[in-house]
């Protein structure tokens, strides 16, 4: 742009990318080859809360290179889209949230911009006559010449507006896309929309004949505004996920994640009864981020702990049971606020002893406190006792009560949040627990279980039991006093402990009940109007975060002929950006799987699926750790065991189909029903997904993995699973025997009823 004598201004779009952007023009502009340039700006969106800050910061850089900067100053075209996103991960919002604020703010730094305009060459876009009037009259007051500043209007919007200002010497800058169509009718959609809304400028005074004096008078705050009224549910918040856009959120996981490095190997012992004991033998945990460090020292629990653990839960059960639901629901809040204030030193134990990439362990820890707070109250609104029936002359009550000893089986891709979750399940409902965590999960497994204790669980009534799953697990699972089995992990594990389940012991008081969720084989659709960007966004995310080593991870993907080639391109593209790096790094997207078992068994399976299938893609990985490279294939068989066999890993299947029938059969091809998802623009076809597309989460234009707590209650059928589900209603009836109550209340012909 220097070179040709260009102008060059670079924008601004959703808040998550401002700081990084702010920075990048802050190191360009203080480069010595680019410092003395006054043909560059910025933009500063004025439904910002903080954009006075950032006038500030640019005017500091002005003064410090000796040139002037361009400053764009707009309202903002992101407003809806923040507001929901702030309001999903519970951050907090950026913008203001009445109109009249981002109106109120736009006239003070326009102010801000022609008191120091030695520093600015500021242009005012808007399409509203007050906003702009303003600025004009107050750079008249001030004596600075119209040459000084421009303003800015989209080709074909205000028109007459634009005549006017261009006829009394005004410099108007006419701005429109270029580009490809459609994304350029998309974002002339968004400004039809955004100077066409109700409360806009430009509808109110062409439309609707408002009074000129009405539209230009100083913009009021709203009081008592019920603009942003929030959608009614239950009384439970989502807790916030951690905004790494904010400095102090990364230098605070980065001090954590170091923090640990100098207790590894930190030991694990057993637990009964609040006594810590060692095992038969020890397991040493290496970090799959180089497969040389211990993070953990592992006692592997003995069947004759298994029994004393038993026991000691079977004493315990009946004491635990009859405690009032308020006070069991009351354990599970207080551990949330324990596991809140713990966030960053339990989310990057994590990423040490998982591999989880910051986003992903922080995002485990904020579902295990959202479990814990959920099912904290469904306990108090579904397990309260209630009457039945309505008649006189008898009391009906029905009741739950908990079941008893409750094994809990633990996977290791979601260290906490489903361990958290299983166990905090079974204790509301009045059962004593066995935590049985992975092996290679084992340390921040006992670190639960200490906050568990910490937040007044009675040492008997939660044991932790470390263990081999095939000697330690399988005794247990076999035992006659265990009440239920509550199980997260394989298809092929979880089918051997139904079937054990299923086979009544010797002196068993009860039929064993089983919640077991399993595996899947998950399929996007990539219907011929998707929308590409969120497409490739979406399936990259869904295929390859943490991996691929979640359940709900995407694994085929489903493309309409019509685009197939224009989206394999820009998947391609898109798996060439995926960074991978140690999980430590706040850098990493695909971090190492978890240990060197599965590694070797992901390498096989590709070597397997190259000699059957088209590689597209395969990325570069380190020497050292246990990593394995995103590997897209070009499938033409549906049946194949890449299309069909779970890989739990980055291995991606990619498969032309002729139509959206098509896609739908083949998404419904396989023995597993757990999650899916569709992009399409067709209202038709998203109806008919709704109804085709059998699995137990499906997704509309989003990836497929990724489900909340309360918002995407999460489980499958088939063989994912017995059609549970984990963070929704009804979820907690599992865990619980129901008892009915009656009573005759007539006492001798008299019905106090009638009275």
């Amino acid at each position: 742009a220097k070179e040709n004598q260009v102008f060059l201004n670079l924008d601004l779009e959703q808040w998550e990318s401002h700081d990084i952007t702010y920075q990048i023009f802050e190191d360009i502009l203080l480069k010595p080859e680019f410092s003395d340039y006054s043909h560059v700006g910025i933009v500063v969106q004025a439904y910002l809360k903080h954009s006075e800050k950032d006038l500030e910061r640019l005017l500091a850089l002005a003064k410090r290179r000796g040139a002037p900067i361009g400053v764009r100053l707009v309202k903002g075209a992101y407003w809806d889209y923040e507001l929901v996103k702030a309001r999903q991960n519970g951050f907090e919002c950026p913008v203001w949230t009445q109109k009249s604020e981002s109106d109120i703010h736009f006239e003070r730094l326009s102010r801000f911009l022609l008191d120091n305009i030695d520093y600015f060459q500021p242009a005012f876009g808007s399409h509203n006559l007050r906003s702009l009037s303003q600025a004009m009259v107050y750079a008249n007051a001030k004596r600075i010449p119209k040459s000084a500043y421009e303003i800015q209007m989209l080709y074909g919007m205000a028109e007459p507006e634009r005549k006017v200002l261009r006829a009394r010497g005004h410099r108007v800058r006419v701005y429109a896309p270029i580009g490809e169509l459609l994304p350029g009718m998309s974002y002339l959609v968004r400004r039809l929309l955004e100077n066409t809304s109700n409360s806009g400028f430009l509808k109110l005074s062409h439309q609707d004949d408002v009074d000129p004096n009405q539209l230009l008078r100083e913009p009021q705050l709203e009081k008592n505004s019920t603009t942003l009224k929030m959608p009614e549910g239950a009384p439970f918040d989502n807790c916030p996920l951690l905004d790494f856009t904010k400095m102090e959120n990364r230098e605070r996981f980065q001090k954590a994640v170091d923090d640990w490095v100098p207790k590894f190997p930190a030991k694990v012992p057993v637990v009964i009864a609040g006594e810590e004991q060692s095992g038969e033998h020890v397991f040493e945990r290496m970090t799959p981020n180089d497969g040389k460090t211990a993070v953990a020292e592992v006692q592997l629990a003995s069947v004759g702990q298994a029994e004393q653990a038993v026991q000691t839960a079977v004493t315990a059960y009946p004491e635990w049971r009859e405690k009032p639901i308020k006070e069991r629901a009351d354990l599970l809040n207080k551990l949330a606020d324990i596991l809140e204030r713990d966030r960053f030193e339990l989310a990057a134990l994590m990423c040490h002893e998982s591999g989880k990439p910051w986003a992903v362990a922080d995002a485990d820890l904020g579902e295990a406190v959202d479990f814990c707070r959920y099912y904290a109250c469904q306990a108090l609104e579904e397990l309260a006792p209630r009457k039945q029936g309505n008649v006189w002359g008898e009391s009906n009550i029905l009741s739950y009560e908990g079941r008893g000893p409750a094994l809990v089986i633990a996977p290791w891709n979601f260290p906490l949040a489903i361990l958290c979750g299983m166990t905090a399940a079974a204790l509301v409902t009045g059962n004593s627990v066995i935590m049985k965590p992975a092996e290679t999960s084992s340390l921040i497994a006992k670190e639960l279980f200490d906050r568990i204790l910490e937040a007044g669980c009675p040492s008997d009534v939660c044991q932790f039991l470390p263990g081999e799953g095939s000697k330690v697990g399988a005794y247990l699972v076999e035992h006659p006093q265990i009440a239920q089995i509550v199980f997260t992990g394989s298809k092929k594990v979880g089918l051997e402990i139904v079937e054990k389940a299923a086979k009544v012991q010797k002196d068993q008081p009860q039929v064993k009940r089983v919640v077991c969720e399993m595996g899947g084989k998950n399929a996007i659709i990539i219907d011929d109007d998707a929308d590409l960007d969120e497409a490739v966004s979406g399936v990259v995310s869904s295929a390859f975060d943490f991996a691929g080593q979640k359940c709900s991870a995407a694994s085929r993907v489903l493309v309409h002929e019509n685009i197939y080639e224009r989206f394999k391109t820009r998947l391609l593209d898109a798996c060439k950006s995926v960074i991978v790096d140690v999980a430590t790094s706040p850098s990493c997207v695909l971090p190492p799987v978890i240990d060197e078992t599965a590694q070797k068994r992901l390498l096989d399976e590709i070597e397997m699926a190259r000699k059957e299938h088209q590689l597209l893609f395969q990325g570069q990985v380190p020497a050292d750790g246990f990593f394995v490279p995103v590997s897209v294939f070009e499938v033409q068989n549906e049946r194949c065991r890449l299309m069909q066999h779970e890989m739990f890993g980055p291995v991606l299947g990619v498969m032309k189909v002729k139509d959206f029938d098509e896609a739908l059969k083949i998404a419904g091809s396989t023995q597993f029903a757990l999650t899916g998802a569709v992009f399409s623009r067709s209202p038709e076809n998203l109806m008919r997904a709704r109804q085709a597309f059998r699995v137990g989460n499906l997704y509309l234009n989003q990836g497929s993995a990724g489900a909340m707590v309360n918002r995407q209650p999460f489980g499958g059928f088939g063989m994912s699973g017995i059609g549970t589900k984990a963070g929704g209603p009804g979820y907690l009836m599992h865990f619980v025997d129901p008892r009915c109550v009656t009573e005759n209340t007539q006492r001798r012909g008299f019905t106090p009823d009638l009275e």
